[in-house]
């Protein structure tokens, strides 16, 4: 790995690295004001950074800035693949409103009828079985103690230990016994919390429902259908399919490359593998109406339950200027993403950066600079 000294001449030398392409030019520029993306780097720590947009006329623009690879000093490439994280949660939730629009399944049935015995068995020991429904799982209002909350698992998996557990192959079973090992937030349908716990169930729900795998389902209906040859379920496969660069997290020595990594701990809540043109057909055919029935679309945008801050598998980006976005964010270790479109799908977005998290003054400037 870099000295902290070389990686920080490193990183300043690819801050002033900057290209965007279009379909008809290439420029590279250094001025900031150009490259939001550049900003993002500038403003550290996060190694590499890039966008792709399409807008309302079939125009597309990749930017990237800094770089992929922190011993090479490659750039990020537009069909680079990553991890999505928590933009998982879109995929699983489009398939459980699929069902929901096939009449074999409905959103406010309580989920436990739907749930492998053994976590039937769990719901109902916590007093439960009854009251938690599909919708709250769909918009985080059920309650349900996040396991990624729970401390000795956070700081063994996610935090500073991840490093030396990485590679640990995870069940959803046991993620969710680790949940209701814990009290509930709050009562079912009383508020909003944004739960991991949630999305691992309805992963659940959708093989006790269809037979088959959330992943076989999504592959099926989502993937396949739209040509998202770039995105995948890895399971417990711990390298990323090529091409990609690497991922890295912050740590007191400056950044660690934990770019292979088991992402079962992650499971039906943000195991997701993507690159930025599959993200954008996604999320452009499903705001766009292609995936959903226009009932089911209106749930997945309805955020009354949670206070107008998250629907089902969507939330809205609210700018200065007054535009409304939807989308979702994914964090996942050594990677960030952002999806986001307008609401009829015309013009869309999405960026990552190859570290945990980005600053959230870059990410406004980003998305102000696109649709403002």
């Amino acid at each position: 790995m870099p000295t902290r000294s070389a990686l920080s001449r490193l990183t300043a030398a690819m801050t002033a690295l900057c290209c965007t392409v279009t379909a008809l030019t290439t420029a590279c520029d250094g001025d900031p004001a150009r490259s939001p993306v550049q900003d993002m780097v500038a403003r550290g720590p996060v190694p590499g950074a890039a966008e792709l947009s399409q807008d309302a006329h079939g125009g597309s623009r990749f930017t990237t800035a800094g770089v992929a690879d922190l011993r090479t000093g490659r750039r990020i490439r537009r069909t680079d693949r990553f991890r999505a994280g928590s933009i998982t949660k879109t995929v699983v939730a489009t398939v459980v409103l699929q069902l929901v629009a096939e009449g074999r399944l409905r959103l406010d049935e309580p989920v436990a009828r739907r749930l492998p015995s053994r976590e039937a068995t769990a719901l109902r020991r916590r007093g439960l079985t009854r009251n938690v429904t599909v919708r709250q799982l769909l918009t985080h209002t059920g309650g349900l103690f996040s396991y990624t909350d729970d401390r000795s698992f956070s700081r063994s998996f996610l935090g500073e230990g991840s490093a030396g557990h990485r590679f640990e192959p995870h069940t959803p079973g046991a993620l969710v016994r680790t949940a209701l090992s814990h009290r509930s937030y709050a009562p079912p349908g009383a508020r909003y919390h944004y739960s991991n716990t949630d999305y691992l169930l309805l992963g659940m729900v959708i093989r006790q429902v269809t037979g088959r795998s959330y992943a076989a389902e999504a592959r099926r209906r989502v993937l396949g259908p739209l040509h998202l040859t770039g995105t995948s379920f890895p399971g417990t496969r711990v390298t990323l399919p090529a091409p990609h660069g690497r991922a890295y997290t912050p740590s007191p020595r400056g950044p660690v490359d934990v770019t292979d990594l088991n992402p079962s701990v992650a499971g039906a809540a943000g195991e997701l593998v993507s690159t930025l043109p599959d993200l954008n057909r996604f999320f452009a055919a499903l705001l766009g109406g292609a995936l959903l029935p226009p009932p089911e679309l209106r749930a997945m945008r309805d955020t009354s339950a949670s206070g107008g801050r998250y629907g089902m598998g969507l939330f809205p980006v609210r700018l200065p200027c007054g535009a409304v976005l939807w989308g979702h964010n994914g964090e996942i270790s050594g990677s960030y993403v952002r999806a986001v479109g307008t609401a009829d799908g015309r013009h869309v977005l999405t960026y990552r950066a190859n570290t945990d998290t980005v600053p959230a003054e870059a990410e406004e400037r980003l998305l102000s600079a696109e649709f403002c």
